[in-house]
């Protein structure tokens, strides 16, 4: 049997089930009463892997959660298509299937062969966990001009090969490859 996690134990980026779902602890606040008897309160921002529905929930400090039957295999991205995304576990070479909505905005993140983290809960695929940096290369930029750092504005707007668009410093052109911080979605470097 799964064992049990107190709410008052959860931490940010921690796991835990709800109501028969995973959920993603986002923000943990706690709140201890100042009167006698009261009770402590723990005020929880979660995700719920499944639908990726974000929300605020208030817990009693003792009550109890299950550990979600999560698993994380390395998984290759290979392709996407009508019926969503398609990836290989590297262990079992198993191809697993994330839908549209599951991947969202990460899908601008995405170029063949990128290595990503697949989440499972009760053995079938539910999210991505991406590695800090991707590899991306500039379809179009302006190019940048001297002189135009006098006004302060040291970036210009460029478009990737996933059609993500992003700021990069004037000296990136159309065809380097740049590093995208997967968390912030900002330029991280040339690669």
């Amino acid at each position: 049997m799964a064992s049990l996690i107190e709410a008052i134990e959860i931490k940010k980026k921690s796991f835990f089930e709800h109501e028969d779902d995973p959920y993603l602890c986002l923000d943990v606040t706690v709140s201890t009463p100042t009167a006698r008897g009261g009770q402590t309160l723990v005020r929880l921002k979660m995700r719920n892997l499944k639908t990726r529905a974000v929300f605020d929930k208030t817990f009693k400090a003792g009550e109890k959660f299950k550990e979600p039957d999560l698993g994380k295999v390395q998984a290759t991205f290979l392709y996407s298509d009508a019926d969503g995304f398609h990836f290989m576990d590297q262990e079992s070479y198993d191809t697993l299937t994330l839908s549209a909505e599951m991947i969202g905005e990460n899908r601008f993140l995405l170029v063949e062969n990128t290595v990503v983290g697949l989440l499972k809960f009760n053995g079938n695929p539910i999210d991505l966990d991406l590695p800090p940096h991707v590899e991306l290369t500039v379809t179009y930029t302006e190019p940048g001009h001297r002189g135009d750092t006098s006004s302060g504005g040291v970036t210009k707007a460029a478009t990737l090969e996933t059609g993500m668009e992003i700021r990069v410093p004037l000296f990136v052109k159309e065809g380097d490859r740049v590093k995208v911080h997967t968390e912030t979605r900002e330029f991280a470097g040339r690669a």
